[in-house]
């Protein structure tokens, strides 16, 4: 069964900062990429992030390129996304999703993902 659990949000301070993790199970990340999104309330599901499986390539939407970096970790089965510099606006539930081919052919897009976690939260606020 194809499983995905993020882990790591939480409540912290502008200018902070958290590491998400994705842990899959039920199938190996080695043939899939991984996408990071998020939903703000009141608002469509963002990409935020993307790292392929073939070449580890990343992608990032322009408004987290230079203060988040996603990673992956093969061995443990689990991505990371590392988000310095937190701002208010970044907060929102992050959710990770995945799917059998590299970010360059299904980009940032949701529709585009086959499995998701359930998300966990992330609020920025004094």
């Amino acid at each position: 069964q194809v499983q995905l659990v993020e882990s790591g949000g939480g409540l912290v301070q502008p200018g902070g900062s958290l590491r998400l993790s994705c842990a899959a199970s039920g199938f190996t990340l080695d043939y899939y990429a991984i996408g990071w999104f998020r939903q703000a309330p009141g608002k469509e599901r963002e990409g935020v992030s993307c790292i392929s499986s073939s070449d580890g390539s990343t992608y990032y939407a322009d408004s987290v390129k230079g203060r988040f970096t996603i990673s992956r970790d093969n061995a443990k089965n689990t991505v990371y996304l590392q988000m310095n510099s937190l701002k208010p606006e970044d907060t929102a539930v992050y959710y990770c999703a995945t799917v059998p081919f590299d970010c360059s052919d299904v980009g940032l897009w949701a529709y585009e993902y086959d499995y998701w976690g359930q998300g966990t939260q992330v609020t920025v606020s004094s």
